[in-house]
């Protein structure tokens, strides 16, 4: 009975992780016990998750079939099951099978890798351009077209308010309007960092003396937390990235107030992020 409880359980798990974990909330940050993805916020996270688990059930699919043979062989050609084995060494038939099958496989995985790829590479004509600065260890952020730019520091754990989550939250989020084509360039002021928020789908280098660019559509609006994806230095795990998804009302708002609040001072000082990594 208890083998077949664990039996259960294991199955159970195994048919969470190839449904790619649907049941997990959507709140744009890691959850506790979480199996999968993050669940996607845009069209191009929606397309990594299809694929991710489309990949699954194909090498699922494999190792069943691999296994099957496995099992077949140990069991019909054991030395006491066949004791005068078969002098066979060519079977033409199968020679073509396992060499025309693998190849349809890589092409049928191929090609929607293909698609998705330049579907993520491709950036279309942007509503709103962002550019994100790495910094030992914080995010600038700067609207070239309003003309203002600001630093993004993490809050500290003792100055946390109620619903704001540990080692992501930010004293400044960036702000973007939902359903508009935002364009990410990154860059880096010091080391290389990347810029990373799981449920846009987006992941990219930000290098000192190099423009990157990256690009997403929220389809809903909400709260949405990333952090830096390389190894930056002493304090790389605690410059997080919060991107706050508003309408257009909003978001024209704060725009409005955010040139004037950073406008006598574009950018924190430094002092400041050093404070804030104590």
């Amino acid at each position: 009975m208890l083998v077949l409880k664990r039996l259960v359980a294991i199955m159970i798990t195994y048919v969470i992780v190839l449904t790619g974990g649907a049941a997990v909330a959507a709140s744009g940050q890691p959850e506790p016990w979480q199996f999968g993805l993050q669940q996607g916020a845009t069209p191009v996270m929606d397309n990594i998750i299809w694929f991710h688990d489309f990949l699954l059930w194909v090498i699922t699919a494999i190792t069943i079939f691999v296994l099957a043979l496995l099992v077949i062989v140990a069991v019909k050609f054991n030395a006491k099951s066949n004791p005068v084995p078969s002098r066979t060494t060519h079977n033409t038939m199968i020679e073509v099978i396992w060499t025309v099958v693998p190849v349809l496989i890589l092409v049928a995985i191929a090609v929607p890798s293909f698609r998705l790829l330049f579907y993520q590479l491709n950036t279309p004509q942007a509503d709103v351009t962002v550019k994100a600065t790495g910094k030992q260890w914080f995010w600038s952020y700067s609207y070239p077209d309003s003309k203002f730019e600001f630093d993004s520091l993490m809050v500290q754990t003792k100055d946390l308010k109620p619903g704001q989550p540990r080692l992501l939250a930010v004293d400044n989020e960036m702000v973007v309007p939902v359903n508009k084509i935002v364009r990410v360039l990154t860059t880096g002021s010091d080391v290389i960092h990347a810029f990373a928020v799981p449920a846009f789908g987006i992941k990219i280098d930000a290098i000192p003396g190099r423009i990157n660019e990256t690009w997403f559509k929220a389809e809903r609006e909400g709260m949405y937390y990333g952090q830096c994806s390389e190894l930056c230095g002493k304090d790389h795990a605690f410059m997080p990235i919060a991107v706050r998804v508003v309408n257009d009302q909003e978001f024209a708002s704060w725009v409005e107030g955010a040139k004037k609040k950073f406008a006598a001072s574009p950018s924190s000082s430094l002092a400041s992020a050093g404070a804030a990594a104590q």
